[in-house]
């Protein structure tokens, strides 16, 4: 980024050495200045008592000091020029957006920084400081929702490039929200006539019994976190209007058959709960110029004991099929908060070892001769 564009002082001169962690190293040790021309956008990028600041200093292991619209970051070399582009990233987005920034976007940041560096050389990214840059969704009401990681920079882009895309990953990784996001964006651009949501009405661990009102009413519950996404990206009198009209779908997995969908975007959330012979099924409603959406976390499967998941079955049959996309999400890749990231790593760990164990309950113990 250049002066112009409202940072100044990019340079990194040598200011002394600093001991490593290591014992008996010496790390060199940059400074570098950067100085915003907007007070208040930079006030939004260093973040409510400079959080943004700091969590970028514990990412990064730099050491920054924000000052009005001044910031000195100190640490290694590479560290620093990171940091330094990182700001000047985040710089970019709120003088575009004007919004403000959420340590997730600041990840992203981050993400996108670290990809730029490993696959561009200095030079160029110095004549271009915004490439490679992670796609991004748009509709009317959120604006532009740019991807966080590399796993949800490439679910965008096999959502924009297949017919069907298989989601699979831990909760908070972004998969059912930026499927809503995508289903909205080609319903406003007028690339699909309908939106349907479709989920398996499977208790997690617990029986609700019969619930009162209409069909809608009765798979409103656990279409609850389809609705938040799509109050997300949408006016709330839009939806509403979309549900009377019948633009926007709700349509309960087990009354799909026989159908034919065209001219839509389907989305199945929570499909690890699907038997074989659903997910079957729903994959053969797909009708033409329409795109289907397939999520699920096959680690929360509700089925009962001894039932396979229709959702792990479906992407091992159809692994290498033309036209279908598959992303698998890791724990790394949960944004939705750093405690649930930490969480789902801990539930896998555990899980890991779990199975371990029930392959091999006593290890020092030899079998009987």
């Amino acid at each position: 980024m250049s002066p112009a564009d409202g940072v100044s002082g990019r340079g990194g001169a040598l200011r002394g050495r600093g001991p490593a962690a290591r014992t008996g190293e010496i790390t060199e040790t940059v400074e570098v200045s950067l100085t915003f021309d907007d007070n208040r956008l930079a006030s939004l990028v260093f973040g409510q008592y400079d959080q943004n600041v700091a969590h970028i200093e514990r990412k990064l292991e730099v050491t920054a000091t924000a000052l009005g619209n001044h910031l000195v970051v100190k640490g290694p070399p590479d560290a620093a020029e990171k940091a330094r582009r990182v700001f000047e990233r985040l710089y970019a987005r709120v003088k575009t957006g004007g919004g403000t920034l959420t340590l997730g976007d600041v990840d992203g940041a981050i993400q996108e920084t670290t990809l730029q560096g490993n696959l561009f050389p200095s030079a160029e990214i110095a004549a271009e400081p915004d490439r490679p840059h992670f796609d991004q969704i748009a509709t009317r009401r959120r604006g532009a929702v740019r991807a966080r990681n590399a796993a949800q920079d490439a679910y965008i882009k096999a959502l924009r490039t297949n017919e069907l895309v298989f989601a699979e990953g831990p909760a908070g990784t972004g998969k059912t929200w930026l499927a809503v996001g995508h289903a909205v964006s080609l319903l406003e651009q007028g690339h699909a006539e309908r939106l349907i949501l479709s989920r398996p009405a499977v208790e997690a661990g617990e029986r609700l019994g019969f619930l009162p009102g209409d069909m809608r009413d009765k798979v409103d519950p656990y279409l609850r976190p389809i609705y938040d996404a799509l109050y997300d990206f949408m006016e709330a009198r839009h939806v509403d209007r979309g549900l009377q009209t019948g633009i926007i779908e709700i349509a309960p997995l087990a009354f799909m058959r026989g159908r034919t969908l065209t001219n839509a975007v389907v989305l199945l959330d929570e499909a690890q709960n699907t038997t074989s012979m659903q997910m079957k099924m729903f994959l053969t409603r797909l009708g033409e110029n329409s795109r289907m959406i397939v999520t699920g976390d096959p680690s929360q499967i509700d089925l009962p004991p001894g039932q396979r998941s229709g959702l792990v079955e479906a992407v091992n049959v159809l692994d290498g099929v033309e036209g279908i996309g598959r992303i698998t999400f890791k724990d790394v890749d949960v944004v939705r908060h750093d405690l649930v990231r930490r969480i789902v790593t801990a539930y896998e760990r555990a899980s890991h070892g779990e199975s371990e164990a029930d392959r091999n309950p006593n290890p020092r113990r030899r079998p009987l001769a």
